[in-house]
């Protein structure tokens, strides 16, 4: 952990904060230690603790608060805020000052020094005024001062933490048992650990699943909350893919290993939230720029009051006036301003299965005009699925039938398909390379398979079954044909659009959004996929290394992209985007290239980061404004441009002036917790 009580020599492109340790220093990411931010953030945490418990007595026996609430602290009491303000100073509060002292010899003024001044500048004023000389006291001021910025601070390496913490939490959802089926049957109690690829395991009802798989007997609903944030049960039968961590909350599923270790998607997950950089945020770099500005006009409005004043002939007037501008010149909110707006999207993203890892990313996806998404396995589910069956009424349980025994992606599907049906028993299960397979069902010889299989057996598509073939080949799915001596049906498979996709298009349309679909695939393809979708172009047979350039021709078109993909041959053009969205946090490109990565493959989720980038920009302007507002009326005011017509304003009014814009900042940012990230809902 960085020293706490020095402020690091901080590049003059990272403003320094408290430690060293604020956002701009992210040296612990570089070199791997991706504790710091917990670890800063307890520091942070004990510093608050101990500055909010000496403030308490340093502000109940002020003598400003008694005014302001109308009682006499006793005499005994006096020496109660000068002690204790000073160590709150020196104690909690020193990093401000070392981080001020690294502002000026980095030529940088910013956070630090505002703070720094005012706190430096009240300890000096109320110092004199409790030894008499001057009147000024600003003890509760220095301490409550000292006490926010803590508060902010803390807040802020929190929140850079709390995904981390959130997503580290999905380890302990693993069972700490597995029941392993052997090739007899019988079951085995084992620790997931001692689970092997291939292993066949059964998850009983109410049981999490030990590691990823493939479900291979049973259909039961599946809560991937823990994972997706998807609140509802999903179905999950034969065929289908689930994710260790994950209940299966209504009946039992068998299910064939298919990772375990560092190649789940929990481990995916916990990979990604290592490498997630705490990065420095445009909106952050604009407070940092705020508080150099406020600084500067704290200085001037400082300098040009004394000066006034003194011209006036009033000195002792230029002294307090000059103070008291210096002292209420730093507004508390500004400190809370960014840190309680990231720390409550940081959470709602995390709970929602929006794993953030360049903030920055996250708030230029505000920006997007253009959406690019990868078809396979994005709008797609990417694997291939039966859409379409023509012939004898038996036609699909007879190829399931003699698909069974193959472990074809194909066959696979037609068996996935004909689940819940009544499907034959097969027997001299046989496959012929490059043209399909066959058995006997039934006592009758069956074979399935393509073009090929129809062109050896010299046979012709019956017409009957014509029209559907060339509908299907047209929009490029694949046909599988059943024969029994003669062809008696067909089967038309496709890689199946997800049920959410069109929803996701429609609902970016709704808000303006332009969607582009790109694709290695045949143009047939993907032109079948788009038009069922609704997508604004499409952009077919693209090699996976030219997909980064597409997405430089449509930001050279002026277009603000975001890519939406899914595999490691996106990686360049997720890098390339202007924001990279990886769906499914389990593909090595998700911690490689995105600044966003959505846990679930559900692609209205971009609809979630769109929502929260959004609202979360724009609590954290109006935040800025609200902070920066105050002063833009109260210095002039404590400066005494009002003294003409008999108004100067007191340093106890300035003091409510800044509580009441840190509350209001604070209220204004807990908003962020009403907005709707739930997929399903945001899409409606």
């Amino acid at each position: 952990m960085h020293d706490a009580s020095r402020a690091d020599p901080t590049p003059p492109e990272h403003p320094a904060h408290p430690g060293g340790s604020g956002p701009g220093d992210h040296r612990g990411h570089d070199s791997g230690d991706h504790g710091d931010h917990g670890d800063h953030a307890a520091m942070f945490r004990d510093r608050f603790v101990v500055a909010l418990v000496l403030a308490v007595p340093v502000v109940g026996f002020s003598a400003m608060t008694g005014m302001l609430l109308g009682y006499s602290p006793p005499a005994w009491s006096a020496w109660i805020p000068p002690v204790l303000g000073t160590v709150i100073l020196l104690g909690p509060g020193r990093p401000f000052l070392t981080g001020a002292v690294a502002e000026i010899r980095a030529r940088r003024p910013g956070m630090m020094l505002l703070i720094g001044t005012a706190v430096g500048v009240a300890w000096v004023a109320s110092l004199l005024s409790s030894l008499g000389v001057g009147g000024l006291d600003f003890w509760w001021e220095l301490a409550l001062l000292v006490v926010i910025m803590l508060l902010g601070h803390w807040l802020e390496m929190r929140a850079l933490g709390q995904a981390s913490g959130a997503l580290d939490a999905l380890a302990a959802l693993l069972p700490d048992t597995a029941d392993r089926i052997g090739a007899d049957g019988t079951v085995t109690t084992v620790a997931p650990a001692d689970l092997a690829v291939g292993d066949v395991v059964l998850v009983r009802s109410g049981a999490r699943v030990p590691a990823d798989g493939t479900v291979v007997d049973g259909t039961a609903e599946v809560d991937e909350s823990m994972i997706t944030g998807e609140s509802r049960p999903v179905p999950r039968a034969t065929g289908d893919r689930v994710v260790a961590g994950t209940v299966a909350t209504d009946s039992a599923l068998r299910v064939r290993v298919d990772a375990v270790g560092e190649d789940t998607a929990l481990s995916g997950i916990r990979r990604l939230v290592e490498s997630a950089q705490g990065s420095r945020s445009r909106a952050q770099a604009l407070a940092d720029r705020a508080a150099a500005l406020l600084f500067w006009f704290a200085a001037g409005a400082g300098a040009l009051t004394f000066l006034a004043w003194t011209l006036l002939g009033d000195v002792g007037q230029a002294v307090t006036r000059t103070v008291t501008v210096l002292v209420i010149a730093c507004p508390h909110a500004l400190g809370l301003a960014i840190p309680l707006v990231i720390a409550i999207s940081t959470a709602r993203a995390a709970r929602s299965g929006v794993l953030v890892t360049d903030r920055l990313a996250l708030e230029r996806t505000r920006t997007v005009d253009t959406v690019l998404f990868d078809k396979t396995g994005t709008l797609t589910t990417g694997s291939p699925r039966v859409v379409g069956t023509a012939g004898a009424a038996d036609t699909l349980a007879l190829a399931a039938a003699v698909e069974a025994d193959s472990e074809h992606p194909l066959a696979r599907a037609v068996v996935a398909a004909a689940v819940g049906r009544e499907v034959p028993v097969a027997a001299g299960f046989r496959s012929h390379t490059g043209r399909g397979v066959s058995a006997t069902v039934d006592g009758r010889p069956v074979a399935v398979g393509g073009p090929a299989l129809l062109r050896e057996r010299g046979l012709d598509v019956p017409a009957e079954l014509a029209a559907d073939v060339r509908r299907w080949s047209a929009d490029g799915a694949t046909v599988l044909y059943v024969v029994t001596g003669t062809v008696v049906g067909a089967l038309a498979l496709a890689d199946a659009v997800r049920p959410e996709s069109r929803a996701a298009v429609e609902a970016l349309h709704a808000r303006g959004v332009r969607v582009v679909m790109i694709t290695g695939d045949a143009r047939p393809v993907a032109e079948a996929v788009a038009r069922e979708l609704g997508v604004d172009e499409v952009v077919a047979e693209v090699l996976p290394e030219g997909k980064d350039d597409v997405v430089a021709r449509l930001r050279d078109r002026g277009a603000v992209v975001a890519m939406v993909g899914d595999g490691v041959n996106d990686a360049p053009a997720l890098a390339r985007a202007d924001v990279g969205i990886a769906i499914g946090a389990g593909t090595d490109v998700a911690v490689a290239s995105a600044g966003v990565v959505l846990a679930s493959s559900d692609p209205r989720g971009v609809l979630s980061v769109i929502a929260l980038s959004r609202a979360g920009y724009r609590r954290m302007v109006q935040n800025l404004w609200w902070a920066a507002g105050y002063n833009l009326v109260s210095v002039p005011l404590a400066a005494g441009v009002l003294a003409p017509v008999g108004f100067v304003q007191p340093p106890a009014v300035g003091a409510l002036l800044m509580s009441l814009s840190t509350v209001v900042v604070a209220l204004n940012a807990q908003l962020l917790r009403r907005v709707e990230l739930r997929p399903d809902r945001v899409a409606g």
